[in-house]
């Protein structure tokens, strides 16, 4: 190798003295490897911008059309019916509690007979031979404030009053006196809202800014919820155009909100859409298809009761939309900040390059979020599955059961849609930031990047870090 030739790529660097080329803070070739995950992307080109812009602006717009269409306006009012949920509740306090002889309490008060290996003679005899409590409970709210009455709490049920216990109780005005108020539940308000704080303030303290924009999202979210989506869906609105319509504007609002205007947000954004679109299309043939009705429990076929004109399997495609949206968006929103910072790292990778190097990186995620989300599903209904296998039920019939299938749709359809958006929001971003145009580019960490490593790819003229100073 001859003097005047260049050193092999990438040449050593030579040393430099304290602060020469670190005036404009691009002198450091290992300056912008620390800062992809604090601070915001690097720009794109305004071609790019404009095709973006042109694809969303008009889904923002028919977002915003559908929700000024659908908005209800409130819930519809009815006559309620005393059953379930669908009651008028007060809050009150256990004031006193007294052990006495059940045998002096229960009605009947005569001895049990039949077979005691059953629940049901288990039960008899427990209320026979058992110690009851009579619990004095005041209620706290409404227009009977201070009003006292007695609740008889048998040895085998499974909530035991306590003395100073806040509970929730009915009100039926048209039962008798004695009988109009009786226990429905414990008042769990004071550590639910000590769980909530304490999940804001490890929320805020991990994120910081990203953290109080995350809960303001989420605070958001419930709102398009209550006032929307549920609202809607009760005046008999299609559940199906609802969700969609609810869970995109939940998803523009959360995305945006939390990671700022960007080309990578919006990639995300597209990535997500196209998900929802796929669960949809799948949740609408395979409901339809299973003849999944969707009214499998008390809760439904009260629904069903008070509102005959919702439709009850699309009330079910809209839990796994919505369901699904909030995963996707972590998936998506992973996936495009992949892509980006491979970008970034090696601006000169092609779009082939980036999408295998970015589905790398998708499929440890496809493996752990599937899981999640199958968990997550089986945990939610594992009384159902107990109940089942205390039953000795088949595989195949357990299955087959509505109440199980309409769990299997819903895991399936959704973990699909997973699935798809890794692929597909990967696509995108590497196309995206492939194609950008860099001459069209906002200077930016890219532009001072490049113009912090030129000198080193020139051949070097004289040895030493002041060869050029000395030539002069």
């Amino acid at each position: 190798m001859t003097p005047t030739q260049p050193p092999p790529f990438p040449p050593p660097e030579p040393p430099r003295p304290p602060g020469a080329g670190d005036g404009g803070g691009h002198g450091h070739p290992h300056g912008h490897g620390h800062s992809h995950a604090h601070g915001p992307a690097a720009p794109v080109s305004q071609h790019l911008r404009k095709v973006i812009a042109a694809i969303l602006i008009p889904f923002a717009a028919a977002v915003l059309i559908g929700l000024a269409v659908l908005w209800p306006g409130g819930a519809p009012a009815h006559e309620r019916t005393g059953v379930g949920f669908d009651r008028q509740t007060q809050h009150a306090t256990v004031t006193k509690v007294v052990e006495l002889s059940c045998q002096s309490v229960n009605a009947s008060g005569g001895v049990p007979t039949g077979d005691t290996s059953t629940a049901e003679g288990s039960s008899a005899q427990q209320q026979a031979d058992g110690t009851c409590k009579k619990a004095t409970i005041r209620v706290d709210t409404g227009k009977d404030k201070g009003r006292t009455f007695d609740e008889i709490v048998q040895p085998d049920q499974s909530r035991q009053l306590s003395e100073g216990q806040k509970v929730v109780v009915a009100y039926e005005p048209s039962a008798p006196d004695d009988l109009q108020y009786s226990v429905t539940d414990v008042d769990r308000r004071f550590p639910l809202a000590l769980l909530a704080g304490i999940f804001a303030l490890a929320v805020v303290a991990v994120g910081r800014l990203r953290g109080v924009m995350a809960l303001v999202a989420l605070a958001i979210s419930f709102l398009v919820l209550n006032f929307f989506v549920l609202p809607a869906i009760l005046q008999g609105s299609n559940p199906l155009v609802v969700a969609v319509v609810g869970a995109s504007a939940i998803m523009l609002i959360a995305l945006y909100l939390c990671h700022g205007p960007s080309a990578r947000t919006s990639v995300a954004v597209l990535g997500t859409l196209i998900s929802l679109l796929l669960i949809g299309v799948l949740g609408s043939v395979f409901i339809g298809w299973a003849a999944l009705t969707g009214n499998t429990d008390d809760n439904t076929g009260l629904i069903h009761g008070l509102y005959p004109g919702i439709d009850m399997s699309g009330l079910l495609l809209a839990g796994v939309i919505i369901g699904s949206l909030g995963v996707l968006d972590d998936v998506t929103v992973t996936q495009t900040s992949a892509v980006w910072e491979l970008h970034e790292a090696n601006p000169s990778t092609g779009w082939r390059g980036l999408y295998r190097a970015g589905i790398r990186i998708g499929r440890d995620h496809i493996a752990s979020v599937v899981n999640t989300l199958v968990l997550a599903y089986a945990g939610a209904a594992l009384p159902l599955l107990l109940l089942f296998s205390i039953a000795q039920s088949s595989v195949g019939t357990v299955a087959n059961s509505e109440l199980v299938a309409e769990e299997i749709v819903r895991t399936l359809i959704g973990s699909i849609g997973l699935v798809a958006s890794v692929p597909v929001t990967t696509a995108l971003a590497a196309l995206v930031v492939s194609a950008d145009r860099p001459s069209a580019r906002t200077p930016g960490r890219a532009g001072a990047q490049e113009a912090a490593q030129a000198p080193e790819a020139r051949p070097p003229t004289m040895r030493g870090g002041r060869g050029r100073r000395r030539k002069r």
